[in-house]
């Protein structure tokens, strides 16, 4: 379907640009990885569920007369400004939202650009009008000395600056927080965020040395530059950046929590302390999926989470460290 898509959307190639060519290939093997590793994610019971109550309570009846507050809302809450990684730490929300939108900017300049979607021609031949074209068709002229040329030819250096300062407190977080180096794993966790920076820094250096160094060493850094990043988009299906896939299924997640919240007023309460845990619908949809897994234990999910620690207390002292105190 990819290729498909950049076959018509560059006409018939004619707006394809052979220089770009490794990156659309990666881009092709990124979209199968990506479809590869969602359809096996999805097949988990777990997550099958999650897919599937996302869906419907997409499309139920509930959502649609709530959906122009409610999933606009959820989709810049959980996606866009991502607030609940404020509550863990500022620091991390500030790193999170550096590398997030520094990403989307080079993603929605880089795709389409290695595609030939869009194309930047000389409205004169020699400058400094230029015309931007999607699919063959102007949608807008702009010089190049102004600033809207300026910010159109160095979007991808600001994605950089924006990318550099994120990735690099999570490779400092991962080298000095116990806590994070005590799970990581070298390949998972710390190569995206090496290739991150190294595409960045690349990218940023290939501007330098067009502008300063006369285009010194420009060839170097340029093939340097296409395979970290090529290597980056085939890697991403199978490494830590595959939760940025993952990740609107939250939004599915609580779209369900609130359309039964709304369809159901009934909230159930914990079967030890009666404190609230969430929707009944919300409670079930967890124990069916403890029990698609077998674990044995589903009934668990009618217990809030210190009574939980209290039982299990309780089951060791009992049953492992006998009249232990």
């Amino acid at each position: 379907m990819l290729i498909l898509a950049i076959v018509l959307g560059s006409r018939l190639l004619r707006d394809f640009d052979s220089a770009l060519l490794p990156y659309a290939v990666a881009t092709v093997f990124l979209a199968f990885g990506v479809a590869y590793r969602y359809t096996v994610w999805i097949s988990a019971p777990g997550a099958r569920r999650l897919f599937k109550q996302g869906w419907r309570s997409l499309f139920s009846a509930e959502n649609f007369r709530s959906a122009p507050t409610a999933l606009p809302r959820m989709i810049a809450t959980y996606l866009g400004f991502q607030k609940f990684l404020g509550a863990r730490s500022h620091a991390r929300w500030a790193a999170h939202q550096l590398i997030f939108w520094g990403c989307i900017l080079a993603a929605l300049i880089t795709f389409p650009l290695t595609w030939g979607w869009f194309t930047f021609t000389s409205g004169s031949g020699s400058g400094p009008g230029y015309e931007m074209r999607i699919w063959g068709i102007k949608v807008l002229g702009f010089d190049s000395l102004n600033i809207v040329g300026w910010l159109m030819f160095h979007g991808l250096d600001i994605a950089a600056v924006l990318v550099i300062p994120g990735a690099s407190y999570f490779l400092w977080r991962r080298m000095k927080d116990r806590g994070a180096v005590t799970g990581q794993r070298f390949a998972y966790d710390l190569v995206p965020l090496i290739a991150l920076i190294v595409i960045a820094v690349t990218g940023l250096l290939l501007t330098f040395s067009s502008i300063f160094l006369h285009g010194g060493g420009y060839e170097f850094l340029a093939i340097l530059h296409m395979v970290s990043v090529v290597f980056t988009l085939i890697y991403i299906p199978f490494g830590k950046f595959f939760h940025i896939v993952q990740r609107p299924a939250a939004v599915g997640m609580q779209l369900f929590k609130y359309t039964s919240r709304r369809e159901d007023e009934q909230i159930l309460a914990c079967r030890r302390c009666h404190e609230l845990i969430d929707t009944t619908p919300y409670v079930e949809n967890l124990q069916g999926t403890m029990r698609d897994l077998d674990l044995g234990f589903d009934e668990w999910a009618e217990y809030c989470p210190r009574c939980k620690r209290v039982l299990r207390g309780n089951a060791y002292l009992t049953h492992v460290k006998k009249g232990f105190k």
